[in-house]
């Protein structure tokens, strides 16, 4: 038992090295400016919104960024008042309790299975997913340039190479690596880099292609909830069922349960 807590907590450090390591290599906002769809569709929100990378930026860092005036989590409703408000945070990514969430209370033994996540943007998945689980291979998908380079520097840096590859692709071009896998995973995927034709394309691809019986599908938020805004197809009856999680595992007091109860687990019929 005292070898394990020690692995885990050695594995939490290397996660926290990468997530410095990429802090470093990054605007704070964590975007770049191909991202052109993400950042109109931010500054679109009807409330200050920004973007605010969970794996990069954990609550004690968001803190500290505060005090030394380079974030808020406020802004001012009336410029010069005192009459502030909270501002809306965003992430496309895990935060680290989120990862460990995931691998080690949702998802079942990943020896010998293939783990997919769509979007794999900086790479949180994939590295938690080599560190936390015995996955045999996880393949990131990523349309962005930019953050397919990066996840290839920590890949390399990391020496990851072994079990984790990134492909540079339209997911809606890889049929045969969906077909395969036995998890995917797909975090706040389409909403914010495809207008709503291309996500209704991409969510019939998605539902047309995750097909083995028994595989499994993480998704944040909920699949009602991200196919209620669109026309779709897709009949959910007839392709998953949900799976109830506990999201009471962890019982200390900092825990966001909120941001845990967003993480849902379905399983392909």
């Amino acid at each position: 038992d005292d070898f394990d807590e020690l692995v885990v907590s050695n594995n939490d450090v290397v996660l926290k090295n990468i997530a410095e390591d990429l802090r470093n290599r990054l605007p704070i906002e964590a975007m770049f400016t191909s991202e052109h769809q993400a950042v109109q569709k931010i500054h679109q929100h009807p409330l200050p919104m920004i973007h605010v990378d969970a794996f990069l930026y954990d609550d004690d860092v968001v803190d500290s960024l505060c005090e030394e005036g380079k974030m808020s989590r406020s802004y001012c409703t009336e410029c010069g008042s005192y009459k502030t408000a909270s501002l809306e945070f965003i992430s496309h990514s895990f935060s680290l309790m989120e990862l460990k969430f995931l691998y080690q209370h949702v998802l079942p033994d990943l020896t010998g299975k293939v783990v997919v996540d769509v979007g794999s943007r900086l790479g949180a998945v994939l590295f938690a997913g080599y560190l936390y689980s015995s996955a045999s291979q996880l393949y990131g998908v990523e349309m962005n340039a930019d953050f397919c380079k990066l996840q290839e520097l920590m890949i390399t840096k990391y020496e990851f190479i072994d079990r984790i590859k990134v492909v540079h692709a339209d997911i809606c071009t890889q049929a045969s690596l969906l077909q395969k896998a036995d998890v995917v995973v797909m975090n706040n995927v389409f909403e914010y880099f495809l207008d709503r034709q291309e996500q209704v394309r991409a969510w019939e691809f998605i539902a047309c292609n995750i097909r083995k019986r028994g595989s499994l599908l993480v998704t944040v938020p909920s699949l009602q909830e991200s196919l209620s805004k669109l026309q779709t197809d897709v009949q959910l009856s007839q392709w998953v069922e949900e799976m109830q999680l506990n999201y009471d595992v962890y019982m200390e007091k900092d825990v966001d349960r909120e941001a845990l109860e967003q993480i849902h687990l379905y399983k392909i019929l």
